[in-house]
């Protein structure tokens, strides 16, 4: 009797899911079409969180395009990009890296000093490299974001929405399909250190190939998921969820219904998703205030997939992709030494060659 209750619960549970929102902006798109399988206040506007390294890692992308700068690039750790809170790094002012391996930083790590010393190596400065974040966003037609750093920290004024953040990462995905990589690594290896992804998805869901998570107490838990099956690209945004088995959960859900045909799609471009105008919902007092624990018990009866004793989506058992990263040393300016008194140099009829970077590793 108790398994028929827990098999009708189920039952129930799935046809409520197709009707019901869970008050969680929600966005599942085919990317090879563009079409919209699903969505749910995917025009809400939201904070970001770390979801922004999603538009950093672009704006990166755009300037090796450019030949603006190459992957092999030094990138070179600032005071102003060292005193950014965690998730971070923690390099020593003067430490140089490659391109290459900030952005694995940027992106698995979450890094949020590494993401401001990118901004100051292609922006010239954190300011300008926003101002370029934006002027990208208007020309992907982003209509409701809106970015004031290239970390995600919170602002009550950097907002974006799931349907901008679906249309950003199918523009990387189609674009820049040679950086694929870093967006399905786990974990980087740094030292004796190994720093993972906080996206799951990564070992646990069959096909996942990215891309990125965020959050702060303002957002909720975000992320945007991309997997593949038969051929078949999908992508998975979800906005706001209480803890990271929620977030987990529901993605996996959403990709599992799309790659099993239980949505029968809208006809929709995601660009039609309509963004709608109004402040970014606040999720702090649910998410880290009084209400935080009431909340995420309520939340835990609405959505109790990955529970003890609950059908979980998360079931596979993937192993992590890895990558070493490793840091240039200190970046020095060593000048050419000057010429001896005891001797006239010959004159050239070449110019001399100006002083070149040196790496000195500690």
């Amino acid at each position: 009797m108790r398994s028929f209750l827990r098999l009708s619960f189920v039952t129930l549970f799935f046809w409520l899911s197709a009707t019901v929102s869970f008050a969680l902006p929600q966005l599942l798109i085919d990317m090879d079409s563009g079409e919209v399988l699903f969505e749910e206040d995917a025009g809400q506007p939201w904070h970001p969180a770390s979801l922004t390294k999603l538009m950093t890692a672009y704006v990166a992308f755009e300037a090796v395009a450019s030949g603006q700068v190459d992957l092999d690039t030094p990138v070179i750790m600032s005071q102003n990009a060292l005193k950014e809170p965690p998730s971070k790094m923690g390099f020593p002012i003067g430490t140089a890296i490659t391109l290459e391996d900030a952005l694995y930083m940027l992106i698995v790590k979450s890094a949020n000093d590494v993401a401001v010393a990118i901004a100051e190596k292609i922006g010239g400065s954190e300011e300008k490299f926003v101002a370029l974040m934006n002027a990208h966003a208007r020309n992907l037609g982003l209509t409701n974001t809106v970015f004031t750093n290239p970390n995600g920290l919170h602002d009550p004024a950097m907002v974006t929405s799931a349907r901008d953040m679906a249309i950003l990462a199918v523009v990387i995905r189609n674009r820049y399909p040679q950086y694929d990589g870093i967006f399905n690594t786990r974990t980087i290896e740094f030292g004796r250190s190994k720093l993972a992804s906080y996206n799951i998805l990564l070992t646990r869901f069959r096909g996942t190939t990215g891309m990125k998570t965020g959050y702060v107490c303002a957002s909720g838990l975000n992320i945007v998921a991309t997997a593949t099956r038969n051929g078949r690209n999908l992508m998975a945004v979800v906005m706001g969820a209480s803890s990271a088995r929620e977030r987990g959960e529901l993605t996996a859900l959403l990709l599992e219904r799309g790659f099993g045909n239980r949505y029968a799609g809208t006809g929709r471009s995601v660009t039609r998703v309509a963004n709608l105008v109004g402040m970014p919902t606040n999720m702090r007092p649910k998410i880290c205030g009084k209400e935080a624990k009431q909340y995420v018990a309520n939340r835990k009866v609405i959505f109790p997939f990955g529970l003890e004793g609950e059908i979980t989506y998360l079931s596979d058992d993937i192993a992590p992709k890895r990558v070493r990263v490793n840091t240039l040393g200190k970046l020095v300016n060593v000048a050419l030494p000057r010429a001896r008194p005891s001797y006239m140099p010959k004159p050239l009829d070449v110019a001399l060659p100006r002083p070149r970077p040196l790496y000195l590793r500690p």
